[in-house]
């Protein structure tokens, strides 16, 4: 018996730090939040079938302790460590970071796990734990969310410590201007641009790659924030109504950009009220007299719009007053286009970007600039040397083959974007694209109308999921596109291979619209 028992804890010790290991990624890259990682476990249930099968080996145990049931845990133990190894190398996108935080509820996890080992051994003796090991193993699903209620008190005490620093530091820089960034979609592109533009005469400070969160603005002020800079240029993200005023407590805009509103987390926001409610929780920030810059083109920003003052509309397709666009024109080479001021005044803008997001936030960033006292001729050189943000419409080039990488967390305006840009390519167009997700109820119907788009665009559509793409599939082939040019693989790599071999005359331009994140897959 003893034997036994050993054995199945040098299996259960793997298989347990494994599933924790997992089970921990996916409830960071589900941003820490409880009823999130809840909602993907209810969404993923048969995802960790293996730990359901531990649970009910490992209460049987409890009563049955003969050689036959230790026997089919062994087995199910080496099938979990088989299992877990494989997902950890397909899950490598965005890597377990090991936080603080994480360190302290790993830290928790043990404590419980070895006080109730520790229980289980007194009170009913060494033999029972081997069917004890397999209900802990079974338990990591949710064993996270325990430890973050557990260690709550102490996140809290830690975060307001290094919030109310941050506060201090801004609130010391009096020559500092804050410029809050927030949208569904744009916001890290207009970041940048708006930084390019910018430092040509100031010296600006923007948050990196998607600190967007409290936490993301807490470090980069408390890092990277000198009282040489003049301009903060502050990326405002939102999941939830109430994320921009909070992000917007700690930073103290002086003038805010929104540069889009639509359908994109609709899982976390439930209507698209509440995500216009929570976008212009920066406008509700603002100081009396600040500058609040919103995207005429967007149907939800322009409803809105009328509740507040000082405002500036910049616009690639209306004619609201504001700046605005005119004569655009698209090439390999990429994007000219001429802007007009509020007061009349025009300028010829090129750039070797593409998209029409591409054109709307460098709209904004112009007007943005121009209204704190950069001339519009000043600005031409800034705007040559705009660049792709990554993952955004970059366009990479190899050999015969372009590949135009959509692939940062598509959206249904974005898409739809994406693929009528790739239809103004002459060559032979090819969309890849896994869907799009966290749309709620109606994500179905989303995917569905995206693939209607994808039909009057593309020469060949190449889908990586079988299961989540059927929507995508239904609307293309409804709008009449070949079935024999539509293709659904499991992996991106063999959608890209696939992709790749497509025979034809002329460039091909392969467009990857959408990634999903691991906690997706």
């Amino acid at each position: 018996m003893i034997i036994r028992t050993l054995t199945a804890f040098a299996l259960a010790s793997y298989a347990f730090f494994l599933t924790l290991r997992h089970n921990m990624h996916m409830f960071q890259l589900n941003g820490y939040k409880n009823a999130e990682h809840i909602n993907r476990m209810r969404k993923n249930l048969r995802q960790q079938w293996l730990l359901d099968l531990g649970l009910f080996l490992g209460i049987l145990r409890l009563f049955f302790r003969s050689v036959f049931p230790d026997i089919l845990i062994y087995l199910t133990l080496i099938m979990i460590i088989l299992v877990y190894r494989a997902i950890r190398r397909l899950n490598n996108k965005k890597p377990l970071v090991y936080t603080k935080r994480v360190k302290r509820m790993i830290l928790t996890i043990l404590v419980i796990t070895a006080a109730v080992l520790a229980f289980s051994w007194i009170l009913w003796g060494f033999s029972i734990l081997t069917g004890v090991f397999m209900i802990l193993i079974f338990s990591q699903q949710f064993m996270n969310m325990i430890a973050n209620i557990i260690n709550h008190p102490i996140e809290k005490a830690v975060s307001d410590h290094y919030v109310n620093d941050a506060k201090r530091r801004l609130k010391e820089a009096e020559n500092l201007t804050v410029i809050g960034v927030t949208g569904s979609y744009g916001k890290t592109s207009m970041k940048f641009f708006l930084k390019t533009l910018l430092e040509s005469r100031f010296n600006v400070l923007v948050t990196p790659g998607n600190y967007n969160t409290p936490l993301g603005v807490t470090i980069t002020v408390r890092e990277h924030l000198k009282p040489s800079h003049e301009i903060f240029i502050c990326e405002m993200g939102a999941r939830h109504v109430g994320d921009i005023k909070e992000v917007c407590d700690i930073a103290k805009p002086d003038h805010g950009i929104i540069t889009s509103i639509g359908p994109q987390h609709l899982e976390t926001f439930y209507s698209m009220e509440n995500i216009q409610k929570t976008k212009f929780e920066l406008a509700d920030a603002l100081p009396r007299g600040g500058k609040l810059f919103l995207n005429g083109d967007n149907t939800y920003i322009r409803e809105k719009a009328g509740e507040y003052e000082n405002t500036v509309f910049y616009s690639a397709e209306n004619t609201l007053s504001g700046y605005r666009t005119a004569d655009i024109s698209l090439s390999q080479l990429g994007t000219a286009f001429t802007v007009i001021s509020p007061s009349g005044e025009s300028e010829r803008f090129s750039m070797r970007l593409i998209g029409e997001h591409n054109v709307i936030n460098a709209v904004g960033a112009i007007a943005v600039a121009n209204t704190l006292g950069i001339p519009l001729k000043d600005l031409k050189i800034p705007v040559r040397r705009l660049q792709s943000v990554e993952h955004r419409m970059e366009m990479k080039e190899h050999g015969n083959v372009t590949i135009i990488d959509d692939a940062y967390n598509s959206n249904p305006v974005g898409s739809k974007a994406a693929v009528e840009t790739l239809a103004m390519f002459d060559g032979i167009k090819i969309l890849v694209t896994p869907g799009m997700v966290e749309l709620g109820d109606e994500e179905d119907e989303y995917n569905y109308k995206f693939g209607t788009y994808a039909a009057k665009c593309c020469d060949h559509i190449i889908l990586v999921g079988k299961n989540r793409v059927q929507p995508i599939k239904k609307g293309a082939l409804s709008s009449g596109f070949p079935e024999v040019r539509l293709k659904v693989f499991d992996t991106l790599e063999d959608a890209l291979s696939h992709a790749y071999s497509i025979k034809g005359e002329g460039h091909k331009y392969i467009l990857l619209e959408n990634d999903l994140p691991d906690n997706y897959n």
